[in-house]
């Protein structure tokens, strides 16, 4: 089962960034419901592998993770293959990552062997942005910069199954792990 971890975001955030995305001209925009932020990709994991993590992840002691969007970005280099809002590297979201990378220890799964870039993959572009815009994309970007930003906490982490479809990918939440209150937070209650 294609497969991944990662932290849903709150709808006041995921429609502030829907807005962003509705002014600039091209690309396929990642769907509202299906904005994130990636913890790690499994890719294709047999069942009993995500019942060990599921184990593993059942005994996740991390904090909730304050969401700090920087600006924006891509990957791809002089061909973009998408574009993204760049995440802070806050220390509760790097503990986070150091945790679930122990949880993919227990369950005997490879971790990814990438460097961890957190990000909210806003657009793709396929097999990437036509060498005229990607020419213009820094200017584009320039004048789209980022919405106000509710402030937002980031509370649980969410395992994933992704199917692709002709019409874009599928995403259906399969667990979810609660994650501790931030320091100073009290909670919901």
């Amino acid at each position: 089962m294609r497969s991944f971890l990662a932290l849903p975001l709150p709808d006041p955030v995921a429609a502030a960034l829907t807005w962003l995305q509705a002014g600039l001209p091209f690309g396929r925009p990642v769907p509202q419901p299906n904005l994130h932020l990636t913890l790690a990709f499994l890719g294709d994991q047999p069942e009993a592998r995500l019942i060990a993590l599921d184990e593993a992840l059942r005994e996740l002691d991390a904090p909730a993770v304050p969401l700090e969007i920087t600006g924006l970005g891509s990957f791809g280099g002089d061909r973009p293959r998408l574009l993204f809002a760049d995440v802070a590297p806050v220390p509760e979201l790097l503990a986070l990552h150091r945790a679930i990378r122990g949880a993919l220890r227990l369950a005997a799964m490879p971790a990814p062997k990438e460097r961890f870039h957190p990000h909210i993959t806003l657009f793709r572009f396929g097999a990437g942005l036509r060498p005229q815009l990607a020419e213009r994309l820094p200017a584009l970007l320039a004048d789209h910069p980022l919405p106000d930003l509710p402030a937002a906490t980031l509370d649980r982490v969410g395992l994933y199954r992704s199917s692709l479809r002709p019409e874009g990918a599928r995403y259906d939440l399969l667990a979810d792990y609660p994650l501790a209150p931030a320091a100073g937070l009290s909670p919901p209650g």
